[in-house]
Order: structure tokens, then C-alpha cells, then sequence
């Protein structure tokens, strides 16, 4: 089992929350400031961004191996679109590495949505 961050679609209540069916949600997070949200077509893309001061909120989850796969393939990691990394957040738990889905494509161009998406 590995904790997931999650700040977009996979969130409760989110279009794609189906996706996390069969895993445990653990609680609501932020990440410490120098994260920032874009549009990147109906759902979001989270990039390191130093300029910010707020963070991203979104969500810890308890996921198992096979559904990391699978949300892997759903989220294109294969295809360069996201990298699943480290992402650092505010609050508990901090001794515990929470990795996250980090835009990898240039966000030239996108709307900035600020620290919470709402689809």
C-alpha cells in the first residue's frame, strides 16, 4: 500500500472518483507553498511552481499496488503527460513520502486555477 496526493478529478465527489474505488481515503491535505494548478482541458495539472505562496489542496489516499497501475495508465505517465513523484505537504503525515501526479508538459499558455480545482 502507498499513500497517494490527489487535487483534481480523483478527489470526492470529482468526475473520475470512480477511479479510486476500492481504496481508502486517509484525509484532506495541502501541499506546502511552490505548487501551483492549471487548466490543462477540463481537469488539472499540478507543477512546481516557486513563485507561489499558498500550496494546492487536495486529498490523501491509502492505495494498493494494482490500483497504482491502473492509475498510472489513467493518468497517461506511460504516454509523458503526468509523473508520479514526491510531493510535499503542510501537514501530517510528514514522515511519510506521499507521491502525487505532477504535470509534466509545459503549462505555456494555461489558465492558472489557483489552489483548489473545482470541476
Amino acid at each position: 500500500m502507498k499513500f497517494l496526493f490527489v487535487y483534481g478529478t480523483l478527489k470526492r465527489g470529482s468526475a473520475n472518483h470512480g477511479q479510486m474505488a476500492g481504496q481508502r481515503f486517509v484525509a484532506e491535505a495541502r501541499t506546502i507553498p511552490g505548487y501551483r494548478l492549471f487548466d490543462v482541458g477540463g481537469y488539472p495539472g499540478l507543477v512546481v511552481w516557486p513563485a507561489d505562496r499558498e500550496g494546492v489542496t487536495g486529498e490523501i489516499w491509502l492505495v494498493s499496488p494494482a490500483a497504482l497501475l491502473r492509475l498510472d495508465r489513467f493518468e497517461g505517465v506511460s504516454e509523458g503527460l503526468y509523473r508520479r513523484e514526491t510531493v510535499a505537504l503542510a501537514g501530517p503525515p510528514e514522515d511519510k513520502p506521499i507521491e502525487g501526479y505532477v504535470y509534466a508538459r509545459s503549462v505555456e499558455g494555461l489558465r492558472p486555477v489557483g489552489d483548489t480545482w473545482r470541476a
